[in-house]
C-alpha cells in the first residue's frame, strides 16, 4: 500500500510502500511492480530502494516521470495514498552493499540512478559511519538533483561522507561541484577527493550514462571487478 507520496522535483516523486509481508533487503536491491488495467493488461517495472533496509518497515521508491512510459505516468497522474500496489522482492545480490563489504566506496549517480546509492548512503550512515564514502550525483540542474537537501545536510554533517554533484546544464552553485558533465578528468578530481582507490564502484543511471562512466573508470586503471553496475532505459 501507498503510505505516502513525496516530490523530490518538477519530474520525480518518491513513494512510500508499506508492504503486508516485510521483507528485509541489502542497500542497493530492487523490487519489481505490476500494474494491471480494467482490461486485463498487465504491465511490470523495476525500482531501487532508496530507503535504508529497516527504515519503518517502508520501501521508498523514486519514480521520474516518463511521458512515453507505461507505468510512471500511472504513479504521477493516478496513484495516491492508500493504493494498493503489487509487487515482488526485493531482489538482486551484485549489486549491493553492507558493512561487512567495507570500504571505501566511491557511488556515482545519474539522474534517479542516485536511489539504489541512497540506500547505500543511509545504511552506512547508520551502520558503518566508518567508511567513507564519496558520492558523485549527475543531474541536468540545480533543481534536478533528487535528495538534494538531505544529501548536503549530510555532507556537511558526516564524517567521511562526501557529496560532488555534476550538473550537466546549469551553474555548479558550491566550490566543490562541477558544472559539466562527468569525463574521465572530473573523475580523477573525483578519486582525489576519495584519497585512495575504492574497494568497490557503484555507478547507476541510464544505459548511456552507465557505459560512458564505466568506460572512464576502466580508462583510469579502476580494477573491473571492483566496478558494479545497474542501468535502466533503452
Amino acid at each position: 500500500m501507498i503510505e505516502r507520496i513525496e516530490r523530490q522535483t518538477e519530474g520525480v516523486k518518491s513513494f512510500l510502500l508499506r508492504p503486508q509481508t516485510w521483507r528485509s533487503f541489502r542497500a542497493g536491491q530492487h523490487l519489481d511492480l505490476r500494474l494491471t488495467t480494467p482490461d486485463g493488461y498487465q504491465t511490470q517495472r523495476s525500482y531501487s530502494v532508496a530507503s535504508a533496509p529497516g527504515f519503518k518497515g517502508l520501501y521508498e521508491l523514486v519514480v521520474e516521470r516518463l511521458d512515453d512510459g507505461e507505468v510512471s505516468p500511472f504513479f504521477h497522474d493516478v496513484a495516491e495514498v492508500g493504493d494498493a500496489i503489487k509487487i515482488r522482492g526485493p531482489i538482486g545480490g551484485h549489486f549491493a552493499w553492507g558493512p561487512e563489504d567495507g570500504g571505501p566506496l566511491l557511488l556515482i549517480g545519474g539522474g534517479s540512478g542516485v536511489a539504489p546509492l541512497m540506500s547505500i548512503v543511509r545504511h552506512r550512515a547508520a551502520v558503518g559511519r566508518d567508511v567513507t564514502v564519496v558520492l558523485l550525483h549527475a543531474a541536468r540542474t540545480w533543481d534536478d538533483v533528487i535528495f538534494r537537501e538531505e544529501l548536503i545536510a549530510r555532507d556537511a554533517t558526516e564524517a567521511n561522507f562526501t557529496l560532488l554533484l555534476s550538473l550537466s546544464r546549469d551553474t555548479a552553485r558550491r566550490p566543490q561541484d562541477f558544472g559539466r558533465r562527468i569525463d574521465a578528468s572530473l573523475l580523477n578530481m573525483t578519486l582525489a577527493r576519495l584519497g585512495t582507490a575504492p574497494r568497490l564502484t557503484f555507478a547507476c543511471g541510464s544505459n548511456a550514462f552507465v557505459e560512458a562512466v564505466t568506460g572512464h573508470l576502466l580508462d583510469i586503471g579502476l580494477d573491473p571487478r571492483t566496478i558494479r553496475t545497474e542501468r535502466f532505459g533503452g
